[in-house]
């Protein structure tokens, strides 16, 4: 089943990272752990927010807006980190609210890295986590009152968004040639060794 983690292997993710090792100096293996700890904890954030009316239609008209409608995927490369961390910062604000310092202090401490590069890795990993559920929130038709089932799939614990995740992660140009293959491989089908699994199950020890 595919979840937010699996862009880390893709090439929106890589660029991700090589944004935040840039940015903080920070080994990629060590940047990569922070979002593999830090996406999860801002999708569960935005899911408990969703499940409040007032919550949900706060986060729709954000997802509604063009600067989410997945664009950054396709241009994070090229983008300006200081455009990217700015957008960040009001979204982890506005998800997070007072639990932000915790949330940092505490992934500061797991990973032994700095707590600025946390903040800087959290920052850079919003917008796109926004961007995904933009491009997805598009392509399903999903309203307000579906973004928790949607916040869900991309947390892995529902399959029901699977195929616009693949569709919002690499066929962006709408070609298809490598549409097979890659569902395959995250969603764990077709690939030798890894049968049943997915990309998923690299970061958390799965077949």
């Amino acid at each position: 089943m595919a979840s937010i983690l699996d862009i880390l292997n893709t090439q929106p993710g890589e660029n991700l990272i090589e944004k935040a090792h840039k940015e903080t100096n920070e080994s990629k293996d060590d940047i990569t752990s922070a979002l593999v700890m830090g996406m999860p904890l801002i999708l569960g954030a935005l899911k408990n927010n969703s499940e409040k009316e007032e919550g949900a239609k706060a986060l729709d008209k954000a997802l509604s807006d063009d600067k989410h409608k997945g664009d950054l995927l396709e241009n994070l490369q090229n983008s300006k980190t200081g455009e990217i961390t700015g957008e960040g910062a009001k979204v982890l604000e506005n998800v997070l609210g007072g639990q932000k310092d915790i949330i940092e202090e505490t992934l500061s401490k797991t990973l032994g890295m700095s707590k600025d590069s946390i903040s800087t890795i959290l920052k850079l990993a919003a917008p796109v986590i926004m961007s995904l559920l933009g491009s997805q929130k598009r392509i399903d038709g999903v309203k307000a009152d579906g973004l928790p089932g949607l916040i869900e799939s991309l947390m892995g614990a529902s399959s029901a968004h699977d195929s616009s995740l693949i569709k919002s992660l690499i066929d962006k140009n709408n070609d298809g040639n490598i549409i097979d293959d890659v569902t395959g491989m995250v969603l764990g089908g077709g690939k030798k060794g890894k049968e049943g699994g997915s990309i998923l199950g690299g970061f958390t020890g799965g077949k």
